[in-house]
């Protein structure tokens, strides 16, 4: 059953995408990519299913999202899924040409009193003016998120270093990237398995294959399993862009 909705949800955010492209109408551009990972090499109640998508709005306000789909124990890396995880983030650019946005983070997942909101600002290091040509220079695309303030059923101290980047090769090959996030988190109590400020992260390695479609090799890790922290997922994406 979880199986099928998963389809169905995918369908319908195609046709979404498809309908969102052509109109071009409430968005000033942005994405949609589907990844599918049918070999995990470690850990098969990872995701095996992500949808990013991201639109820039009007009035200085973005949007950018994740969704992610876990396998249930046993049955393989495409077999059903029992778990979803989903971060949904609204950034607004503090004033024209500035490199600071206030982001706002609702983090949604499988189970009870475990929802998590986030308060927060952005630096976007790559458009910052004395730092543009040096990241030009290499190319890449990098910025933090400083999680200051947490809403959920845990301690309010606990906050979070968010950093995403996006580098591409082009005395490689235009048709290659490199792009993840690392997450840090801090003060937050957990068993003595787990380490004080534990990271979860991944960086993906991708290669246009033709058009919109690609091949991925993501690796990841995630210091909350207390084994099998590390995973490697090898799969295809496809992304809508307008």
């Amino acid at each position: 059953m979880q199986a099928l909705l998963l389809w169905r949800f995918c369908f319908f955010c195609v046709l979404a995408a498809v309908q969102v492209s052509a109109q071009g109408k409430n968005t000033q551009g942005g994405f949609l990519d589907f990844n599918l990972y049918p070999h995990l090499t470690d850990v098969d109640t990872d995701s095996v299913f992500t949808l990013n998508a991201a639109a820039k709005l009007k009035h200085r306000f973005s949007y950018f999202s994740l969704l992610n789909f876990y396998s249930q124990d046993g049955s393989g890396s495409l077999g059903d899924a029992d778990a979803f995880y989903t971060e949904q983030n609204i950034r607004w650019q503090i004033s024209e040409g500035s490199p600071l946005d206030l982001t706002l983070q609702l983090n949604f997942r499988t189970g009870e009193d475990n929802d998590r909101h986030r308060l927060g600002v952005r630096w976007r290091l790559s458009d910052t003016g004395f730092l543009q040509e040096f990241f030009k220079s290499i190319h890449l695309r990098y910025s933090i998120n400083l999680h200051a303030v947490q809403f959920d059923h845990e301690d309010p101290h606990i906050w979070q270093l968010e950093h995403s980047f996006m580098l591409k090769f082009p005395y490689i090959s235009n048709r290659l990237y490199l792009a993840g996030f690392a997450d840090h988190i801090f003060n937050q109590e957990l068993p003595s398995t787990i380490p004080a400020n534990p990271v979860v992260m991944e960086a993906q390695l991708g290669y246009r294959l033709v058009e919109n479609l690609f091949i991925v090799s993501e690796y990841r890790i995630n210091q909350y399993r207390r084994s099998d922290v590390n995973n490697l997922a090898l799969g295809l994406q496809y992304k809508f862009i307008w």
